[in-house]
């Protein structure tokens, strides 16, 4: 995603929480540590809130024993504007020790100024977008406070003690709370320097902090439907289709000026358009790192390299060597799929010369570059040959949605 322009006027730092233990997930990693794609689930959300420039900083509040943790995901994957604190023993309590960064008195880093707005947000929400985020920022600068909200699913009910159904509520007149919450950095951080310990060990619910110690009314906006929480185990898997459908949707075609490798392309080209936004370019365009993120401004991590013969592996390395020196800043895996065309009658014989695509791809795939073989039956038949490419399309279509690292250096067969 492209870096928006930095919003006029609006000085904004977040907090977010992420010292939960991932009971319900189940197993011994905490959630926010999870990885999906390969990259910890947090990752994914602190580089949501890096790419919004109004933002200066922030605040990730981790548990003791995994404060060291963060700091190796916080160098691993470059991330900027990070300032990790301890949290305490609930959810309330680390976010009172992550705004504590702001104020005064903090001794630590007297470089962190205190913004105008501060949002609050679980680190088990990576999906966030920078409209949402401006929009509660904006009606927190003018309201005091602000939070997502969404429809109830499910219709809300009350049992008595022994169990039997007491009442139930009007779904139509309430709301589910999401992050993310922007308060006035004073309205929040007043909130909590009043509040009790049974708040700090039993509340869950900062707009209404805000609302019971800084008399600050939220304004509620109805957020988009991607902001739910990571809480069990299927939402990881949930979370992985997420990402690998939006990285799926952008495809780019390397060809060289060789008449098969262009008439190949093209096909290809008009084939895969019907499924994803392509672009076909020039080996001669991709000659340095810069010329690869140039290609839809960044978003593209699926490659198609056409070769002519079955031996013909130098643009394909040309461009896992590229890729490879460019994924210190890459989020999720790239797949290649090299393309080698081959006479129908030498099928046989063209797997085998393609079997160095093997060694290639496990050198690959350590940089997160997941290298895949396509063999291409070229026939001078029209008809054939659009058969070809047909299942060919099939194919390329598959690897690229399902990113399956088990089928890297494999050869298939259109």
């Amino acid at each position: 995603m492209e870096n928006a322009p930095e919003k006029p006027g609006l000085q904004a730092a977040a907090v977010l929480p992420a010292g939960g233990c991932g009971e319900r997930l189940g197993g011994s990693t905490p959630k926010q540590f999870c990885t999906v794609l390969g990259r910890p689930l947090i990752s994914l959300t602190l580089e949501a809130f890096e790419r919004v420039k109004w933002i200066h900083n922030i605040v990730v509040v981790a548990a003791p024993e995994n404060v060291d943790l963060m700091k190796t995901i916080v160098h691993k994957y470059n991330h900027k504007r990070i300032t990790i604190v301890e949290g305490g023993l609930t959810r309330h309590r680390s976010i009172f020790n992550g705004l504590k960064v702001f104020s005064e008195d903090y001794p630590f880093d007297s470089s962190i100024q205190k913004p105008d707005v501060v949002i609050i947000h679980d680190a088990v929400r990576p999906f966030v977008e920078e409209d949402i985020l401006f929009k509660v920022a904006s009606a927190a600068r003018q309201h005091g406070a602000a939070g997502a909200i969404r429809p109830l699913i499910s219709t809300v009910i009350a049992s008595s003690v022994d169990g039997t159904l007491e009442h139930s509520l009007d779904r139509s007149k309430y709301r589910a709370s999401e992050m993310p919450q922007a308060f006035l950095f004073d309205v929040i951080y007043q909130a909590y320097l009043k509040c009790t310990n049974d708040d700090l060990d039993f509340g869950t619910e900062c707009l209404h902090l805000a609302l019971k110690y800084s008399n600050t009314k939220a304004k509620l906006l109805e957020g988009p439907p991607d902001l739910w929480k990571v809480t069990y185990k299927r939402d990881l898997y949930a979370a992985e289709s997420i990402i690998k459908e939006h990285i799926s949707q952008h495809l780019c075609i390397v060809t060289n000026t060789k008449e098969e490798a262009i008439q190949v392309g093209f096909l290809l080209h008009e084939n895969l358009k019907t499924h994803v936004k392509v672009k076909a370019v020039s080996s001669s365009m991709c000659k340095t790192v810069h010329h690869l993120q140039n290609i839809f401004h960044g978003q593209c991590n699926n490659f198609i390299c056409i070769n002519v013969n079955e031996s013909d592996f130098e643009q394909t390395c040309q461009l896992v060597y590229l890729l490879q020196n460019a994924h210190g800043a890459a989020s999720y895996p790239s797949v290649i799929i090299s393309v080698h065309i081959t006479d129908p009658e030498l099928c046989s014989s063209g797997i085998q010369k393609l079997a160095p695509i093997r060694k290639l791809g496990k050198e690959a795939q350590k940089s997160n570059v997941f290298l895949y073989g396509l063999l291409l039956n070229f026939s001078k038949d029209t008809s054939q040959l659009q058969e070809t490419i047909c299942e060919g399309v099939s194919i390329i279509i598959a690897l690229i949605k399902d990113r399956n690292p088990a089928l890297v250096g494999q050869i298939l067969v259109a």
